[in-house]
This record gives structure tokens, sequence and C-alpha cells, in this order.
């Protein structure tokens, strides 16, 4: 259990669909992370005091409802507001691609849309982690 990345994956508002957010989750555990799994319809508050509270590295919100506009950024300015800059906000579903451009300029970390490969964000995440090593 040496120093095992934490990812927090969340559904965030309204958005009911969670097959994504499970199929990533065992993903990520498959991958040798320690996955916790906040269930559906969170408040941005809520994902973020459960960051908190469970000491995570990651943040991976699955969004398909077409709020990632609204969502994303204000939990990234309450993660920015309790000094978490050194959490990743990371996620993905149904984000067009000048939405994604916005999101990571404003310091949100790579967004996964349909399709992707779960290797690939598993991979990511290491990378992200390999360049940014937990602070003790």
């Amino acid at each position: 259990m040496a120093d095992k990345i934490r990812v927090l994956v969340a559904k965030a508002g309204l958005d009911g669909h969670d097959r994504g957010a499970k199929v990533i989750a065992a993903a990520l555990r498959d991958a040798g992370m320690e996955v916790i799994y906040t269930g559906l319809r969170q408040t941005p508050e809520m994902i973020v005091e459960a960051a908190i509270q469970e000491d995570v590295d990651v943040i991976g919100i699955s969004i398909l409802s077409g709020a990632h506009m609204t969502i994303l950024p204000k939990i990234k300015k309450l993660l920015d507001e309790k000094g978490l800059n050194d959490v990743l906000l990371t996620g993905g579903g149904i984000i067009p691609e000048e939405d994604i451009n916005k999101l990571k300029e404003m310091g949100v970390g790579d967004l996964f849309t349909p399709g992707a490969s779960t290797k690939n964000i598993a991979a990511y995440i290491k990378d992200w982690r390999s360049k940014n090593p937990r602070k003790l």
C-alpha cells in the first residue's frame, strides 16, 4: 500500500447516469489506485468536502448533463479557496472541445470524452502524479 494514488470519482448535479463513472472507478482501481466513489447527485461543496475528508490526490468528475461549464469551475474555485491547488481536477463526459479548452485555461486537467480508453485515463493520472509527488 505504499503511497497509492487516491482518486475521488463523483457525479455532480442532477445527472443520474452513473455507468461510466463506475466503469472508470473500476478501471482506476484495477490500475492500482485507491478509489472513492461518492455516488449520484453531489454538489460541488459535497465533492470538495469529501476530497478533504478522504485526502485525495485526484478528483474525477463525470458529467453528461451539459452542466460542465458551471460545475467544474465551481469545484476548481472551491479547491483554490481551500488551498488544495495540489489536487488534480479531471473528468469526462459530453463536453465540446471548445469548452474543454476553456476549462483547461481555468486550471482543470485533461477531460475525456466518450470512447476514451480507460488505460489512457489511468496513464494520464499516473503521469500527473509522477510530476506532482504527494506532499507529506
